[in-house]
């Protein structure tokens, strides 16, 4: 008799160990910022950010050129003008200078508000392949490494591999070879 419960409660102990160890949650990181980065679709997104900016600075520097062009007018005729001729030209220079600021700060926010519309829809994607890959592999945390202070690695699966994949990530591509890139971009 001793046997036979002896037996049940190394039975009731196993199952009880084996409930536990299921029970356990399951944890995994990701490095999202580094997903999104890495997407083809941000490469996209960058090259229409880039060509945008690159037209309001050449918009900047036609409105600063026709400043100086007008500034260095006034300045060399500006004592054979009348009054009248004089204030008129200072009150140009004044409305350019003005409407030069005014280009400055609404395309500023405009360039923001242009990366973030074209940013949504892709930290989107990669958050529903990271939230899809949780599932399916039931997970029941997972961890943006650049929020978390402190993980380990050994309680944690990366799931930024798997991730990479889903989202047609070039297997090698780094943030490293992204900066290469875009430095290179730069130089042409």
């Amino acid at each position: 008799m001793k046997d036979i419960m002896k037996k049940a409660l190394l039975i009731a102990a196993a199952a009880l160990l084996s409930i536990a160890a299921t029970a356990q949650p399951k944890f995994a990181h990701v490095n999202f910022s580094e997903l999104v980065q890495l997407m083809p679709e941000a490469d996209q997104a960058r090259a229409t950010i880039q060509a945008s900016s690159q037209e309001a600075q050449e918009t900047y520097e036609a409105m600063v050129e026709e400043f100086q062009s007008k500034y260095q007018t006034y300045q060399q005729k500006v004592s054979t003008w009348t009054p009248a001729i004089r204030e008129s030209k200072e009150k140009e220079l004044t409305e350019i200078q003005q409407r030069i600021q005014t280009f400055e700060q609404s395309v500023q926010q405009e360039l923001a508000q242009q990366q973030q519309a074209l940013m949504a829809p892709i930290q989107k994607k990669a958050m529903d392949t990271v939230t899809d890959l949780a599932k399916k592999e039931g997970f029941v945390y997972v961890f943006d490494l650049s929020q978390v202070l402190y993980f380990d690695p050994a309680q944690s699966v990366d799931l930024t591999p798997m991730a990479r994949k889903a989202l047609g990530i070039k297997e090698g591509r780094t943030l490293e070879t992204l900066q290469q890139e875009m430095a290179t971009q730069q130089q042409q």
